[in-house]
């Protein structure tokens, strides 16, 4: 794969996205000896557990600066300066401030969830091609419950890929209240195009939760967050039950890639255009939480 290529709403113009550790992805991904280290390791969690660790020590602020430089990351929106971080993970997951994603449109606007490079479908159950050509989704099992599955097969979907550069707090689409969500186990594998090209499996056997948001405007609404590499933790920090407002946090990745999906029931939501546009063309296209995923039917 010749790196990764994203559309941005906001220049309207194809980009190369920075991967963080894109040489080490190539290799996991494309070599045999690669797939090896990812069995022993990898899927097994040693090595989130381990990195895990490590972003949690406070030697681990060191690396803050120069991460900031390297990707460009805008320390104005960060509710905390630059010094005030206890460690990187810290800072990985820090908040922004006020106002810094305002919401576009009212409760007839659904919203991206977070900071990502997004795909949207406007049938579950029709989804082909995804990075790379021939592979479908197992919706039962990325669902992890048959009877959900049927529910959401002919209704609209978005997939929203964060990479570790991201801001990596994501919130609700909708208004509504949340149930509580559900943990699904599994390894945690990359969820990157290097990953997802060679095999889509991924999605529905990594570490997922999976919570429904029932609301008065958007019926029955699925979120579901996938971990990957490096994220052994995914934190859900609403109140189960309780009205959750359009934007309000819902959670937070630990450092990592990760991965977060909206499923829609049928005939309840129109993805926005240009979503749809570089979906079809085979293209994620990247957009801000709080930005307008779709309107209600």
């Amino acid at each position: 794969m010749e790196g990764i290529r994203y559309y941005n709403r906001y220049t309207g113009r194809e980009e190369r996205e920075q991967v963080l550790g894109e040489k080490y992805l190539q290799w996991i991904y494309g070599t045999s000896t690669g797939r090896a280290a990812l069995h022993a390791l990898i899927k097994r969690g040693v090595f989130s557990a381990l990195m895990g660790w490590w972003k949690n020590r406070p030697s681990s602020a060191k690396g803050i600066p120069a991460f900031v430089e390297e990707y460009g990351i805008n320390m104005e929106e960060s509710l905390k300066g630059l010094g005030e971080f206890k460690h990187f993970n810290d800072f990985f997951y820090r908040r922004l401030k006020p106002g810094a994603r305002p919401l576009s449109g009212g409760e007839e606007t659904a919203v991206f969830p977070a900071d990502a490079r997004h795909m949207g479908w406007e049938r579950a159950d029709r989804i082909s091609g995804v990075f790379v050509k021939g592979q479908r989704f197992d919706l039962p099992a990325l669902l992890g419950d048959a009877s959900l599955a049927e529910r959401y097969a002919e209704g609209a979907v978005v997939l929203s890929r964060l990479c570790p550069t991201d801001y990596h707090r994501f919130h609700f689409p909708v208004s509504g209240i949340p149930g509580r969500w559900r943990r699904m186990g599994g390894p945690l594998a990359s969820v990157s195009p290097y990953c997802l090209s060679r095999s889509l499996s991924w999605l529905w056997t990594n570490k997922r939760n999976l919570t429904l948001v029932q609301s008065e405007s958007w019926g029955q609404v699925a979120m579901l967050e996938v971990g990957a590499t490096g994220v052994g933790l995914i934190e859900e920090t609403y109140v189960p039950e309780e009205f959750a407002a359009r934007g309000a946090e819902k959670g937070y990745f630990a450092f990592g890639g990760s991965t977060v999906m909206c499923f829609f029931e049928p005939g309840r939501i129109r993805l926005a255009s240009d979503l749809l546009e570089k979906t079809g063309e085979g293209m994620e296209m990247f957009a801000r939480q709080g930005d307008m995923m779709g309107k209600s039917v």
